[in-house]
C-alpha cells in the first residue's frame, strides 16, 4: 500500500496540488481501483480498463494515465443494469436490450466522469480526458470485469460501482496508472 500511498503523493508534489481527502488509484496492469480516504486503503476493486494500450492521445481509445479528478457524478438513484445513452439514462436495463447490443460494451449503472488534471499531459488539446469522454462506468459484460475490455475507459461491476458512487464526491482525485 506504501507504494500506492507514494505514487499519489508524488503526482501531487509535482503538479503543485494540494490532495484530496478521497481519492481512487487505478492500477491498469493490475486491473484494480483502489480507494483511499484520510491515507488509508478503504476498499479496492476488480476493474477493467482498454483493450488497446494505454494512450492519452484523442482516438486512441487508450486508458489515459496521469492525475485526473472526478467532474461529473452521473447517475445517482438509477437501478443497476440501467444503459446510458449520452449520459442520459435510457429507462432500460440491459438484459431487455436486443441480442445485436450483447456484443457491445454498453454504459450502465453509474458514470464518473473524469477531467486531467495535467496540462498537455492529460488536459487541453489531442489529450484531454474530459473532451474524450472518459468515464468510470458500469458494463453488461461484468463476467469479464479483469481483463481489457473498454475503449478507454474504467469498467466497473455494478454493485461495486454503486457503492463507490455513493463515497466520492465531484472534484476528488483519481491518478492512473500502469
Amino acid at each position: 500500500m506504501e507504494f500506492s500511498l507514494e505514487r499519489v503523493t508524488k503526482a501531487h508534489e509535482r503538479l503543485g496540488i494540494k490532495p484530496t481527502d478521497r481519492f481512487l488509484l487505478v492500477r491498469i496492469g493490475a486491473a484494480t481501483l483502489q480507494f483511499f480516504r484520510g491515507g488509508e486503503l478503504v476498499k479496492a476493486h476488480p476493474v477493467s480498463t482498454s483493450k488497446r494500450p494505454p494512450s492519452n492521445l484523442k482516438g486512441s481509445l487508450g486508458t489515459p494515465r496521469g492525475l485526473h479528478e472526478i467532474a461529473e457524478r452521473i447517475g445517482a438513484g438509477q437501478p443497476p443494469g440501467m444503459v446510458f445513452k449520452s449520459r442520459v439514462p435510457t429507462g432500460r436495463h440491459f438484459a431487455e436490450l436486443p441480442d445485436a447490443t450483447a456484443d457491445s460494451n454498453l454504459i450502465t449503472t453509474r458514470i464518473l466522469w473524469l477531467r486531467g488534471l495535467e496540462p498537455g499531459i492529460n488536459r487541453g488539446g489531442k489529450v484531454d480526458t474530459y473532451d474524450r469522454y472518459v468515464y468510470i462506468h458500469g458494463t453488461n459484460h461484468e463476467a469479464r470485469i479483469g481483463e481489457p475490455l473498454s475503449a478507454g475507459c474504467v469498467l466497473m461491476r455494478s454493485l461495486d460501482l454503486i457503492e463507490l458512487f455513493d463515497a466520492v464526491r465531484v472534484g476528488d482525485h483519481v491518478l492512473i496508472v500502469d
